[in-house]
């Protein structure tokens, strides 16, 4: 009786609670949720970061990123977190479609705020979604990919490192700011790291 009511709480806890089960001996966290926390970190450590630079150095072209920007690589990160967003209602998820908004990529007062709000859109349950992909020179001709939620805040986080990880050169081009130890570095480059110090 007690091991069955036992079990039923916690089957309860796990599915119908959105937080770490902290007092469960296995400290379980749903997927969703320890993903959408670590984009969240991941865009608030990219938006203090970028508060350092000036207006000027966030859309002066950078040599080494082939004259690309920083704000045009912020953009890019912002707009495909927005697609998701667009497309979960119908299921149907198209990053070429993203609008390219030059103001992400030229104002960073607008930028810095709007990564600290991007976290509060992707606080959404698991479910299937299609993946619209072209890569032919005919853009009507559409490759429909499976695909979940989940997966594509996974892609999406991976994403964002790699391109935080090109934005970490371009500002050691143009500006001698504080750049946090792991800025820009994959979860998995972290842990390799810390494993062989250890």
């Amino acid at each position: 009786m007690i091991n069955g009511l036992i079990a039923f709480l916690v089957q309860f806890t796990i599915y119908h609670l959105p937080f770490t089960i902290h007092h469960s001996p296995l400290n379980i966290k749903l997927p969703g949720m320890h993903l959408q926390q670590t984009i969240s970190k991941t865009l608030i450590q990219l938006s203090e970061t970028l508060q350092q630079l000036t207006p000027e150095q966030y859309v002066q072209p950078v040599t080494t990123l082939f004259n690309a920007t920083i704000g045009q690589h912020v953009r890019h990160i912002v707009e495909l977190y927005l697609q998701l967003d667009k497309g979960y209602a119908r299921g149907v998820i198209n990053y070429d479609q993203r609008e390219r908004e030059i103001l992400f990529e030229t104002n960073l007062v607008v930028v810095s705020d709007l990564l600290l709000q991007l976290p509060l859109l992707l606080n959404k349950p698991d479910k299937s979604l299609q993946l619209e992909l072209n890569y032919t020179d005919n853009p009507d001709l559409m490759l429909p990919v499976a695909s979940n939620y989940y997966r594509e805040l996974a892609y999406n986080l991976e994403h964002t490192i790699h391109h935080i990880a090109l934005i970490r050169i371009g500002i050691h081009e143009i500006a001698a700011i504080a750049i946090p130890a792991n800025f820009g570095i994959a979860h998995s480059t972290i842990q390799y790291r810390t494993a062989c110090v250890q």
